[in-house]
């Protein structure tokens, strides 16, 4: 198993990168490594990099970064815009659209968000874990949350958003993704879905996309790694 870790510093051939308190307390004592074993590191720049353990400690773990084994290749230009959901359903959100690439994540607050507990902490420690398992070689930036029509508001209209309508009278989302190429971004509403003024006042911008996913009803997690799936599968990095 190849044990990867992202860290925040720039990251060379040749140096010493000393590890946080958190990260050293993984390795010396989870995972119970010693001087002169290797892990893999990347900092979201500059490609992953093969580094051997010279001070093994629980509290300060000190690296010395021995050669790049990967360039660095940035995520496909996709977003996603999702509302919180409860705890456990919000984590699957932010874990598997990381695996699947999502290059940048904006919660956003809707009529039905029924999550009052909104943590950007919790949501970067799961992403940066989820990228580390993954073998990606960035991390997706991770807005604070906001009010959906204030992110809208100031939308760069150059970017398509897509906009899953789970009421059903979306389009194709497979020919709305073939006509609708470059950079992007999906939204996935709560539990309960958007409110019909909600939907309405989204299908209004000019830069929206509605689609949707077939004739079942997904759950809000599942409909974000649909959407996902098939953004990849037809304009991402899968190809």
């Amino acid at each position: 198993m190849i044990i990867r870790l992202f860290c925040l510093e720039n990251i060379k051939e040749n140096q010493q990168l000393l590890l946080d308190e958190k990260q050293s307390n993984y390795l010396c004592n989870v995972l119970r490594l010693s001087n002169d074993d290797r892990i893999n590191v990347f900092d979201g720049k500059n490609g992953e990099f093969i580094a051997k353990i010279i001070n093994a400690n629980k509290k300060k773990c000190l690296l010395y970064v021995m050669n790049k084994e990967k360039d660095f290749e940035p995520s496909p230009d996709i977003w996603l815009l999702f509302a919180p959901l409860k705890k456990d359903c919000t984590d699957i959100v932010i874990q598997k659209s990381t695996e699947l690439g999502v290059s940048k994540i904006i919660p956003v607050i809707t009529e039905y968000t029924n999550s009052d507990k909104i943590r950007k902490d919790r949501f970067i420690s799961q992403s940066i874990e989820a990228s580390e398992q993954c073998r990606r070689l960035d991390v997706p930036d991770i807005d604070n949350a906001q009010l959906l029509f204030d992110v809208l508001d100031k939308w760069d209209a150059k970017r398509v958003l897509f906009f899953l309508n789970e009421k059903g009278n979306g389009n194709d989302v497979i020919s709305v993704l073939n006509n609708n190429l470059g950079k992007a971004a999906i939204l996935i509403g709560p539990e309960g879905g958007f409110s019909d003024v909600e939907v309405k006042k989204i299908k209004e911008y000019p830069f929206v996309r509605d689609i949707f996913l077939g004739k079942r009803i997904l759950r809000a997690e599942t409909a974000a790694i649909a959407a996902l799936s098939c953004w990849q599968a037809l304009n991402g990095d899968w190809r």
